[in-house]
């Protein structure tokens, strides 16, 4: 990137938006550490405050907790490096002495699920358009299977995400909530890709406990029960998606994609539906396959007016 042909000082670059909270530690100085990890498109900073990961994104990246959007392409050229320190101050973010970003033009994002739906009749007939298209268009690898496995490594793997996440789901099916905490445990860290496919299954599934008014809006403990355990037992990058998502804290095209699944046609379900599909190489598809599953058990289980109390 030349910024000096974009008309700006070689060394700043402006924020196009960001998760207020982000935004708030930025302007009040509260934000230091180091860079904890770096990609084409993103980077990550550790902050020493608080131990979070914070994100820098390309413009192409969607809003989402704890990240700034940056208006650039790639971070590649911008000769930063793992464990460069990172600090804040008069709002600007600084890394490494090497780049300053500005957030005096950044929009403030607040990411907010909407509420479960009374009447689910398009619910519902969006969720069966979902599942096709997810059945045609989806990335196998994860949890959704290949239509073939090239070694002994993915069959089994394969195997396992499939029958965990089936206990999983049939134990919320039949209100045994301590019994599915079980089974859910034993996703954490499974299955390829930086994050793994039972991690991104779990953040599609914890999206829909916090739809305010579903049978599972009660349970939320099992999504903060689930983030313990993670901590110690997945990376650093899917346990801090899996930390917000038990909070209901989630990417900007996910909340889209549920707010057209409760109300919208289908060109805009297909259209919000890619955008998901499209996050990673098969983590968009698990994380879509996660929503999917926790919308047919608010189904199958009906609203918070039913009986609800069995936890054992």
């Amino acid at each position: 990137m030349n910024l000096q042909n974009r008309g700006e000082t070689r060394d700043m670059i402006y924020a196009k938006s960001g998760n207020n909270d982000f935004i708030q530690r930025i302007t009040r100085s509260k934000l230091n550490g180091f860079i904890h990890s770096t990609f084409k498109h993103t980077l990550n900073i550790q902050c020493l405050e608080d131990g979070e990961l914070y994100t820098i994104a390309c413009k192409e990246i969607d809003n989402g907790p704890n990240t700034l959007i940056v208006d650039a392409a790639s971070i590649k050229e911008w000769n930063v490096q793992v464990n460069d320190k990172v600090c804040t101050g008069n709002n600007h973010i600084s890394l490494g002495n090497k780049l300053t970003i500005t957030i005096e033009r950044a929009n403030c994002w607040e990411g907010i699920l909407p509420t479960y739906p009374t009447d689910i009749f398009v619910l519902k007939k969006n969720v069966e358009q979902m599942k096709r298209h997810i059945e045609t268009y989806g990335t196998g690898g994860g949890i959704k299977s290949k239509s073939f496995c090239e070694s002994p490594f993915e069959l089994e793997m394969s195997k396992m995400l499939h029958e965990r996440t089936n206990l999983v789901l049939n134990e919320l099916l039949n209100k045994q909530i301590q019994r599915a905490l079980k089974h859910a445990v034993s996703l954490i860290g499974l299955g390829p890709g930086l994050t793994p496919s039972g991690d991104d299954f779990l953040v599609g599934l914890f999206t829909t406990f916090h739809l305010n008014g579903s049978y599972l809006s009660q349970h939320k403990e099992f999504c903060k029960e689930i983030e313990k355990v993670a901590k110690t037992a997945t990376n650093d990058i899917s346990y801090m998606a899996l930390k917000k998502a038990s909070d209901g804290k989630v990417r900007e095209s996910i909340i889209t994609l549920i707010e057209v699944l409760l109300t919208g046609e289908k060109e805009e379900l297909i259209l919000s539906l890619n955008n998901v599909l499209n996050i990673g190489s098969s983590s968009g598809t698990d994380i879509a396959l996660g929503i999917l599953a926790g919308l047919e058990i608010n189904f199958k289980n009906g609203g918070l007016l039913n009986d609800c109390s069995s936890n054992s």
